[in-house]
């Protein structure tokens, strides 16, 4: 069974073995928690995403980590859906990324997974809407990630978290 927790923090510095990032198709860097990532982990990283770009929309790919402190061993990159007012299945591809990313976590072996908030930063998909998805797609997936923890940039993200978690 995964056991899911939610926090509020820097995810550069979450005690797992594999970290999220919501990443663009380049996989080259961006702004938000996938900057933050970037500047943590050193040029290596951008290296290692274009060297395995494009990256679709609800998929994921995996490099190592790099400069990012241990435990941290891989960097799971995932492209969110672009908001577009939910008619164009984003529910689905949002969907899609945190399970793709859980399977990605499988085949790495890495049984502690931390998650940021996909797409609903500068992608625009409404933040409740993406939680309510986050939780339900971790609880549905089979995996054997044993730990994931969804990690909220501000107070705002993480009561949305909690709320989909008990809800």
């Amino acid at each position: 069974m995964t056991v899911i927790e939610v926090v509020l923090g820097d995810i550069t510095a979450e005690d797992v073995a594999a970290i999220v990032t919501a990443a663009n198709e380049s996989l080259l860097g961006g702004g938000g928690v996938d900057g933050a990532i970037h500047r943590a982990a050193g040029p290596e990283l951008a290296r290692a995403g274009g060297a395995i770009a494009p990256c679709d929309p609800g998929d994921a790919k995996a490099t190592p980590a790099f400069d990012l402190d241990p435990p941290v061993r891989h960097v799971i990159h995932t492209v969110g859906p672009v908001w577009e007012g939910g008619t164009y299945g984003e529910d689905d591809t949002l969907a899609s990324c945190y399970r793709r990313c859980l399977e990605v976590a499988d085949e790495l072996g890495a049984a502690e997974v931390a998650f940021p908030a996909i797409a609903t930063g500068v992608y625009g998909f409404p933040p409740e809407r993406a939680a309510r998805i986050a939780v339900a797609t971790i609880r549905s997936t089979p995996t054997r990630v044993h730990r994931v923890r969804l990690v909220a940039f501000d107070a705002a993200a993480r009561d949305l978290l909690l709320d989909a978690l008990n809800g």
